[in-house]
């Protein structure tokens, strides 16, 4: 699968493609080794222009084509988080409550750490119920970084023991 690697603002990040899809979004930390050697494409190319510009506060949606893999649940969860407007944050139960079964809550944070294309499908968007920053699979400091670019999360502010962000 052709894929590329780019040092961004966020970090060292990979997109993958699959048959003319986005099939994966990596940090570094989370780098799994790919099978093919590194190619760009066209599209590859796209997605790092529009991630670029996103990460510069240029860019609130994204227009490519995605192809996450995972069970029917999980995609109708990524469906749901492609509907959370950049700037803005849902409660998992929120989530759990758009899909129409609002006592799955924890298994919309499931589905969220499981999502393989993270910032393209805006898990960080996600918090907790009583505005905790929650879990992220790449790390609380990476989901507080796109929220603060999203004006959602103050970068003057911390984190306490329980991830609630407060005021300095």
């Amino acid at each position: 699968m052709p894929h590329a690697e780019r040092e961004t603002c966020i970090g060292r990040v990979t997109i993958v493609e699959s048959a003319g899809a986005i099939t994966r979004l990596h940090f570094e930390r989370d780098r799994k080794p790919e099978a093919a050697a590194s190619a760009e494409t066209p599209l590859l190319r796209r997605a790092f222009r529009q991630l670029d510009e996103y990460l510069a506060s240029k860019l609130e949606v994204f227009d490519l084509p995605l192809a996450p893999q995972g069970t029917l649940f999980q995609q109708r969860v990524w469906q749901v988080l492609l509907s959370i407007p950049c700037g803005q944050t849902w409660s998992y139960k929120e989530v759990a409550r758009r899909l129409g079964n609002p006592g799955a809550a924890r298994a919309v944070g499931m589905a969220n750490h499981r999502n393989p294309i993270p910032v393209f499908i805006p898990c960080h968007r996600v918090i907790g119920a009583d505005g905790a920053l929650a879990g992220y699979g790449s790390g609380i400091d990476i989901k507080a970084r796109l929220l603060a670019l999203e004006g959602v999360y103050a970068p003057c502010c911390r984190t306490t023991r329980t991830n609630r962000y407060v005021a300095l």
